[in-house]
């Protein structure tokens, strides 16, 4: 099979007839094998109905229903699960994504190499006040953030290499960032493609101002992840260190003073500094003992390390993959 095509939706029975036409046309026209894989995200109005006649209707439709709104990243994960084609193309079901940019997607994917190709919807027609510049500063912060290169990390057309989605695991509100734990996962090809954007034809968003806080949050704990994972002593380690050294160092201050510069002075529990030592120095050693601890159970869990060994000499046909 050619394609997946993976939508998630909640509550879009207006735009789910249109769209499933508009992707088979472009199908049938480009002679692509292909199935759709709609993810009804605890929807309370009749698109699971529709998703249903759809499939009656159309062998290749497929659907998937959550009896509670989950969220996009479980539905995208489900459908990821569920998907069978090379090449696997995520957009939503909203009619904003043009599904006329998939062959091209497609032959990014096949032709050129790319592990990822993300849409980028150079010119939006979203508010510019609640959509458009909160957008602007998120894509901004992800780029320095993760490195990974791309104007739009929130577009909903992306495609795959079958291999990203069968290897990375899809959860909480990290949809935004697939990108990145596409790279965390080893796949470094990642490119990006100007698509266009449309106005919503039918309904209104399912997003507001919260999925941009709730954006930075998870940024915040991908970058985290991300970069001391497979080794949080070189973090809590490190900064356990420096407050147990400030705390002994105002511990010595308030010693020598006391010893031989003021000996008849207040007594060091009186001081102040006295309890910026003491609180340091705890900080610090339970700083310590938390990358310490994070280190044991990391070494205890299994090495998650992917690797490919070639069978044949000179032929790149057949690979197995290990874990050790």
């Amino acid at each position: 099979m050619n394609l997946s095509i993976v939508i998630p939706l909640l509550n879009e029975e207006e735009s789910l007839k249109e769209l499933h036409d508009w992707i088979a046309a472009v199908m049938r026209s480009n002679l692509f094998s292909y199935e759709i894989v709609f993810i009804d995200d605890g929807s309370s109005d009749s698109s699971w109905e529709l998703i249903t006649a759809l499939s009656l209707e159309n062998p290749n439709v497929k659907g998937i229903r959550f009896q509670k709104n989950y969220g996009k990243s479980q539905a995208l994960h489900a459908g990821f699960k569920a998907a069978e084609g090379e090449v696997i193309i995520t957009m939503d079901a909203d009619l904003q994504d043009d599904p006329k940019e998939i062959p091209e997607l497609y032959r990014m994917i096949k032709e050129e190499g790319f592990d990822l190709v993300s849409g980028w919807k150079k010119k939006r027609y979203d508010s510019l006040l609640f959509k458009n510049m909160p957008s602007k500063l998120f894509n901004w912060a992800a780029r320095k953030t993760s490195g990974v290169r791309l104007n739009d990390f929130n577009c909903g057309l992306k495609a795959y290499r079958k291999s990203v989605i069968k290897t990375i695991e899809v959860s909480g509100e990290m949809h935004r960032y697939i990108p990145v734990l596409a790279k965390n996962a080893g796949f470094a090809k990642i490119g990006e493609k100007v698509v266009r954007h449309q106005a919503r034809k039918y309904g209104k968003t399912k997003f507001g101002m919260e999925r941009f806080i709730n954006g930075f949050l998870d940024l915040i704990t991908i970058w985290f992840v991300s970069k001391f994972g497979r080794r949080p002593m070189h973090l809590f380690g490190a900064l356990g260190v420096l407050m147990f050294i400030i705390g002994l160092g105002f511990a010595l201050y308030l010693g020598i003073d006391k010893l031989f510069l003021n000996p008849s002075g207040r007594l060091i529990t009186d001081r102040p500094q006295f309890f910026i030592a003491l609180t340091a120095m705890i900080i610090g050693t339970q700083l310590f003992l938390a990358g310490f601890l994070g280190e044991i159970l990391i070494r205890s869990r299994k090495n998650e390390a992917r690797y490919t060994i070639a069978e044949e000499r000179n032929l790149p046909q057949k690979q197995k993959e290990y874990s050790s």
